[in-house]
């Protein structure tokens, strides 16, 4: 006679086996959806560029090297903290489409809001401008690591591993060539003007994330009902704790995530360093976007399909092993002959195309060695992984930049991620165990 453990497990198969049965039966109009989802937010997203964009604006109104350095830090905290909070609530949710919506919309409101403020002070008060602008940062990312937490856990729930890396691959292949026609036609002559188009580049991010709500609104979801006890936020960030603990090969990938994290530190650094180097101007950034959006959709061609054919964890190690280029080749070309290094830095923002692809293969990787209803719980931890060290260490390595330089800190943090690429060794991988 079945024990009650064994009872429990097969109920829970039996119920997931029907869900998944649903889930199938819209799965083609719900990947076209959530493709034309990332499309329009890609769209969106290249006019903020968190490598380019955003600390360049930050510097215009007056920044320095440490405030710099915060905003990886307040992008990480937005994204990890708010998500292991409300995970248990998105579980809950019978259908989750709804948190997307609400999510997505809610990204609007902190752009719009720069917008106004620009176009109502311009650049004339400087003094709190910075900390406006970090403050509306860092609500946006809140807001937005429930964006993507519900998007992984929808994408978890809608869309079979095996076509998780066509999504991703669809998403970048087709939104970033569409960002970069939409930051051809708009961002150059917005930059070209006197107050450098701050104004409309921020205007139209917020209407972008405003239309993406729309999309998500019109997913086909079977409904879902999971239960968990009540508790307060102590006991989510113990459960977090608890998964890191019972699951060595999550342990594993968190490790990875943490060390991979050094990437995103260096993204506002970039920008200055050819500005302070080279003497790069702000109507560089057009070019830099491009590329860097025209890397992710080259690379992106590549990694989803090897990801669906061969598993999310060999793309996962050659993405991170390419990303620990790119600071020796920022710092090759800003030490080099200033002419030639002014002519060729654009070449550095191809390299960090890989980024976001990374990000979504270390989330694909986590709902593969997930239960369905324990998506949201790991995808919140791996977020957490990620972010952990950049509120630690990332204000640091802006006052490290000061202190003594872009190269020093450029060619430290590149060993770091190559580390982190060889421990992708230590990796399992699902695909194979599901298959056995």
């Amino acid at each position: 006679m079945p024990s009650r453990a064994e009872e429990l497990t097969r109920l829970e198969a039996t119920a997931s086996t029907v869900a998944d049965a649903d889930a199938r039966e819209h799965e083609k109009f719900n990947f076209a959806t959530l493709a034309l989802y990332q499309i329009v937010h890609r769209i969106g997203w290249i006019f903020k560029t968190e490598s380019i964009v955003m600390p360049a604006f930050l510097d215009h109104i007056g920044g320095s090297d440490w405030l710099r350095g915060c905003l990886p830090m307040l992008n990480r905290f937005g994204q990890s903290i708010p998500p292991v909070l409300l995970s248990r609530r998105l579980k809950l949710m019978r259908r989750k489409k709804w948190a997307l919506v609400a999510a997505s919309v809610s990204t609007a409101v902190p752009f719009l809001a720069l917008s106004v403020i620009w176009f109502t002070v311009a650049d004339s008060a400087t003094a709190w401008w910075p900390w406006v602008f970090l403050l509306l940062y860092a609500l946006f990312f809140m807001i937005n690591g429930l964006n993507l937490m519900t998007l992984h856990t929808l994408s978890g729930k809608l869309i079979q591993p095996q076509r998780r890396g066509r999504l991703m691959m669809v998403g970048m292949s087709i939104g970033a060539p569409a960002a970069i026609v939409a930051a051809a036609i708009l961002l150059g002559p917005w930059l070209a003007r006197s107050d450098h188009g701050f104004g409309h580049i921020f205007g139209f991010t917020g209407v972008v994330f405003l239309l993406t709500g729309l999309f998500g609104s019109t997913l086909r979801e079977p409904t879902d009902d999971y239960t968990e006890e009540a508790a307060g936020p102590l006991y989510h960030f113990k459960a977090t704790i608890r998964v890191l603990r019972e699951d060595s090969d999550f342990r594993r990938l968190a490790l990875v995530a943490a060390l991979f994290s050094t990437v995103l530190m260096l993204f506002p650094h970039y920008q200055a360093m050819g500005r302070e180097r080279l003497d790069l101007q702000l109507d560089s950034i057009m070019l830099w976007v491009i590329m860097q959006n025209a890397g992710s959709a080259v690379f992106g061609l590549l990694a989803g399909p090897v990801a669906d054919r061969h598993g999310n964890r060999i793309v996962l190690r050659f993405l991170i092993l390419c990303s620990a280029i790119t600071p020796l080749l920022a710092t090759t070309l800003a030490t080099i002959h200033p002419q030639l290094g002014s002519q060729l830095y654009w070449i550095v923002f191809v390299p960090i195309g890989l980024t976001p692809l990374t990000v979504k293969l270390l989330a694909n990787y986590t709902l593969e060695i997930a239960s369905p209803e324990d998506h949201p719980r790991y995808i919140s931890t791996i977020g957490l992984c990620l972010s952990v060290p950049i509120m630690v260490f990332s204000p640091i390595m802006g006052l490290l930049v000061s202190l003594t330089s872009f190269e020093v800190v450029f060619v430290t943090a590149a060993v770091v991620i190559m580390t982190a690429g060889l421990l992708t060794w230590r990796l399992d991988e699902p695909r194979h165990r599901n298959s056995a």
